[in-house]
């Protein structure tokens, strides 16, 4: 059974807003990667993120984790600024790379996830944390890897460490990047399985390009290509997915959340 999200003198999300994202505009120098983007996300939703390649959707994810600001409009976190809030974020990026020569065992690498946490300072001694690593690593399947060393693992296994490290520090919002990507059809079972779990313990965004994936999620869909718009349920959910993800969805597919134009 997955370990609680947060720690027990934390209420369980509840009625509030998580993430609001108010006319956002962002840019790399010249290049528009986000154009007057409204985004709405409550305490203890899963939202699934879908949009074609070069979308903005990575870029959505930096705007809340406060690593770009926006040119224009406003961000908020919690009801904070980004920076604020970093402390009670978990984030799984889509490639993350160490040093294969570099000797570090994967209970380390989840206990990397304790720094900066807001619940890091209820930890009194090492075996707390041990306790803790432990615990994290049983829900992603791999407690009995807890000693080995982190080069020796499979790519889906590195995945599912970094999501354990991502949950150590007690997220109210977990953010993870295609966290399927390269993995085998067992870790990616295994993954999603674990997501299922999630499930109103705490705030997910899930931002993902394979439409298997995403079917699996429709609580709550949106679709990012430099704008975002919520994707409404239809009968032919999976082909609108397919068409929206690859860049050829049809504006007439999706409701904007906001006033600015649609882009498909």
């Amino acid at each position: 059974m997955i370990m609680d999200a947060a720690p027990e003198k934390k209420p369980m999300p509840g009625p509030g807003s998580a993430i609001s994202i108010r006319d956002a505009s962002v840019y790399y120098d010249t290049y528009p990667a986000l154009l007057k983007t409204n985004l709405d996300v409550e305490r203890g939703q899963f939202v699934t993120i879908v949009g074609p390649n070069g979308g903005g959707k990575t870029t959505v994810f930096k705007l809340i984790l406060g690593l770009v600001k926006p040119r224009s409009g406003s961000v908020r976190v919690l009801g904070m600024p980004p920076e604020a809030a970093r402390t009670s974020l978990g984030y799984v990026p889509q490639n993350s790379s160490f040093d294969p020569l570099f000797p570090v065992r994967v209970s380390d690498i989840v206990r990397m996830g304790f720094l900066g946490s807001a619940y890091y300072p209820g930890f009194r001694n090492r075996e707390d944390t041990r306790a803790r690593v432990l615990r994290c690593l049983q829900d992603v399947g791999l407690k009995n890897r807890a000693d080995a060393w982190f080069n020796s693992l499979s790519g889906g296994q590195k995945q599912r460490v970094l999501i354990a490290r991502a949950l150590a520090g007690a997220p109210e919002v977990l953010l993870l990047d295609e966290p399927t990507s390269n993995v085998d059809l067992h870790a990616e079972e295994m993954i999603l399985d674990m997501l299922e779990r999630l499930r109103g313990k705490l705030t997910v965004l899930l931002v993902t390009h394979y439409p298997k994936v995403a079917m699996r999620f429709l609580d709550r869909v949106y679709c990012v290509n430099r704008n975002v718009h919520i994707h409404p349920h239809t009968e032919k959910m999976d082909e609108d997915l397919m068409r929206h993800i690859t860049g050829m969805a049809p504006p007439s597919v999706f409701g904007a959340t906001g006033g600015g134009p649609r882009h498909a």
